[in-house]
């Protein structure tokens, strides 16, 4: 009961995690005197004095500013501190990356500027065709640093830019070659803009409702019941049958939450960016092995026939091997989320320590039969096991 009360409370710390949204810092507002461009380095072909300032992804300090200059003309600057490696702004009818349109500027090696328009037609870098897209440039976009920030600026010939708008982080020392395609990105976040106001909108920091349930329902089945019902089997059995039932009872939850989290995972695949096909594939196979597991318990053999200890053998490191995978897949799922997931990561991290030193103390006491507690556990109260000669 201590374990489980525990598990309850730090899931729900982890669950909370997930209602995090990136602050707006400037919202409809002059930009800050360190923002300011100076325009006898930065030499944009427009006049950027009077822009509004939005602060548009606080988590990696994206800042966009923008102006409508003209009755058919808006004028944006993308800043961004200088990580070695392509920024961009997306510009989507639907609030997706695929199927939008963005403009991309890095630095190359040599130090020069390197801007362009790309139209995302997938997820795979030969899906994003340089020198292609929707948008109606006013004239060639132009990237250029000044006190370590990159400065990104374009100007759209339209009346009403979309307002829902996508950024990304390119990989850190990865910019394009001489073919201008582009690596995957290492970070992006959905947004979307009220171009009066300045006001920023994300959906919980760039997480979506579908991927919160898809990330809970998946920690809380495999990655926090799933260890607690192995203890379970594993050190109470002096407590017969109770221990059977709690055994069955716990993992048969696990196993319906691991469902929900494959069935939202398959929901989630046409709406992220990156190539998830290895925490699919874990998935998948955790979800079979649990499967497996199900029907071994339908055909477990009584306790005194010859196979039983095949059986057993079959059912224990079949469970270790699907808990091996669900915690590697947790944190790969983790890794995948593009957001700043190190609460997350320090908090199962957290939760696995606890339930590694239960399992340790545990351990000891199984070792030590005599001890009144160890007999109390793995023998029951009713039949203490003899001193061991």
């Amino acid at each position: 009961m201590k374990v489980s009360f525990l598990a309850a409370i730090l899931f729900s710390h982890l669950l909370s995690g997930f209602n995090g949204a990136a602050g707006a810092n400037y919202t409809n507002s002059t930009c800050p005197t360190n923002l300011i461009v100076d325009t006898n380095t930065l030499r944009f072909p427009f006049n950027t004095s009077n822009f509004l300032c939005s602060s548009v992804w606080s988590y990696q300090n994206f800042i966009l500013m923008y102006q409508q200059t003209s009755a058919s003309v808006w004028s944006f600057v993308l800043s961004a501190p200088n990580n070695y490696a392509y920024i961009a702004i997306g510009f989507s009818n639907n609030g997706k990356m695929v199927g939008s349109s963005a403009i991309v500027g890095w630095l190359t090696n040599a130090g020069a500027g390197v801007a362009k328009q790309y139209y995302l037609g997938g997820k795979n870098p030969g899906q994003c065709p340089p020198d292609q897209g929707f948008l109606q440039l006013a004239q060639a976009p132009i990237i250029m640093l000044q006190s370590w920030r990159l400065y990104l600026g374009f100007q759209l010939n339209t009346t009403q830019p979309p307002s829902q708008l996508i950024y990304a982080l390119g990989p850190q020392y990865q910019v394009p070659g001489s073919d201008n395609y582009l690596f995957q990105h290492q970070d992006r976040v959905s947004t979307s803009i009220d171009y009066v106001t300045g006001q920023i909108s994300t959906s919980n920091g760039g997480w979506s409702a579908l991927q919160t349930a898809h990330g809970a329902v998946s920690l809380a089945g495999w990655g926090v019941l799933l260890p607690i019902g192995m203890l379970v089997a594993r050190y109470f059995k002096g407590w017969e049958p109770a221990w059977f039932y709690a055994h069955a009872s716990i993992q048969t939850l696990a196993f319906g939450l691991g469902i929900a989290g494959v069935v939202t995972g398959f929901l989630l695949e046409n709406d992220v960016s990156k190539n998830v096909s290895a925490h699919k594939g874990l998935g998948i196979g955790i979800l079979a092995l649990a499967a497996l597991q199900v029907t071994a318990l339908l055909l477990r053999p009584k306790k005194e026939s010859k196979h039983r200890k095949y059986w057993n053998w079959y059912h224990h490191n079949a469970g270790r091997l699907a808990l091996a995978g669900a915690i590697t897949n947790i944190f790969y799922g983790l890794s995948l989320v593009g957001q700043d997931t190190t609460p997350w990561f320090i908090g199962y991290g957290c939760y696995l320590g606890v339930i590694v030193l239960v399992f340790l103390g545990l351990e000891i006491m199984k070792l030590v039969p005599n001890a009144a507690c160890g007999s109390l556990f793995f023998i029951g109260p009713e039949r203490i096991r003899p001193t061991l000669e």
